[in-house]
């Protein structure tokens, strides 16, 4: 009987150990999950802002080739 409750005892211990360590799991994983969507929307921000910059680029590029069409054209070249 004393040898039963014993190991009643420490199942039971085992079990709420078991629970702890897998609450304390579940809210690490919520927070990761959180951080993940932190990350993505930043990722998708600075997606948006290097396709913004890159077509400004573009503009830029065309209106310096322009210019320096036109002082070729200027310079007789």
């Amino acid at each position: 009987m004393f040898e039963e409750t014993r190991v009643v005892n420490t199942l039971t211990e085992k079990i709420q150990d078991l629970l702890a360590k897998f609450e304390e799991l579940k809210a690490q994983n919520d927070t990761l999950r959180t951080e993940i969507i932190s990350v993505k929307a930043q990722s998708e921000a600075k997606d948006v802002q290097i396709n913004r910059l890159q077509e400004e680029l573009r503009v830029r590029e065309m209106e310096s080739e322009d210019i320096f069409g036109k002082i070729e054209a200027v310079l007789g070249r």
